[in-house]
């Protein structure tokens, strides 16, 4: 199976690169299956019900979410309604929508997607993200009831991520971290056969601070104090991921490239 997971959507500016782009790059590169984290794509906070309407019709499989899924209010009943959003797996229990779910490419190869918060530097304290895929992986297994299983680790410190991505070392396919809109260069497979990246990076304008327009962020940090909210960068946008490729029986990854495609990033493609 070929999985194109990209990282965090930030603005009118990586929303339109991924709307425009998504289509042909499925059929440039044969892609089976698209995971996007989109938690910011509106207005840089959050996720709105016409703006995921618009990226999972532009060709997206799955859209993961984040610690702002809720920061667009009809995102509460949105992601109840259509099932191929995915917000964390260990955000409050009475929270809508659902933390996972097994999906079907269009082979028929079933492909679990969940999605899980981290706990180190977050502004609030989620369950256990570690016992959370722990319940996950005891009832699907790859090369059994699934074919590929992909796991969006969406939190701050590095190291928690590669520490999931450990955690998880043969039972996913792919363990990709979001959050930071900054892309790490250590795309992996690791001993067990699962593809590894500690951050995926953004889909956004790189002439920014973490996709922001730049004046506000500086402001802040030189003087200490704030003088407006923060806007999402405008120009033009690098779309950053993970390709990743799949043996069907196992379950497990056999080839993993970083992807930056457009904007001002040096390019990486599969």
């Amino acid at each position: 199976m070929k999985i194109l997971f990209l990282g965090d959507i930030v603005g009118s500016a990586g929303r339109q690169a991924v709307l425009e782009r998504i289509a042909k790059l499925r059929v440039d590169w044969g892609l089976d299956f698209i995971v996007v984290n989109g938690e910011n794509a509106t207005n840089g906070m959050g996720l709105s019900g016409e703006h995921a309407k618009g990226l999972l019709e532009a060709g997206v499989d799955c859209l993961t979410l984040g610690d702002h899924a809720f920061d667009q209010k009809d995102m509460m009943q949105y992601c109840e309604r259509d099932t191929r959003i995915i917000r964390p797996i260990n955000f409050a229990k009475a929270a809508p929508g659902r933390g996972m779910r097994i999906f079907e490419d269009r082979r028929g190869r079933r492909i679990l997607v969940a999605q899980v918060l981290g706990q180190v530097f977050m502004k609030r304290a989620f369950d256990d993200p570690f016992s959370a895929l722990d319940q996950v992986f005891m009832t699907h297994k790859l090369g059994g009831s699934i074919q590929a299983a992909l796991i969006d680790v969406h939190c701050e410190a590095t190291s928690e991520k590669m520490a999931m991505g450990h955690f998880c070392d043969g039972k996913a396919s792919v363990v990709v971290g979001t959050h930071t809109h900054v892309c790490t260069g250590d795309a992996q497979i690791l001993p067990g056969g699962t593809a590894y990246l500690t951050d995926a990076g953004m889909c956004g304008d790189y002439n920014s601070v973490i996709g922001m327009d730049k004046a506000e962020p500086l402001r802040r940090f030189v003087t200490g104090m704030a003088k407006g909210r923060f806007e999402p960068a405008k120009g033009e946008a690098t779309l950053s991921g993970v390709y990743v490729e799949t043996d069907d029986k196992t379950g497990l990854a056999t080839r993993v490239r970083q992807i930056r495609q457009g904007g001002r990033l040096e390019q990486s493609l599969p």
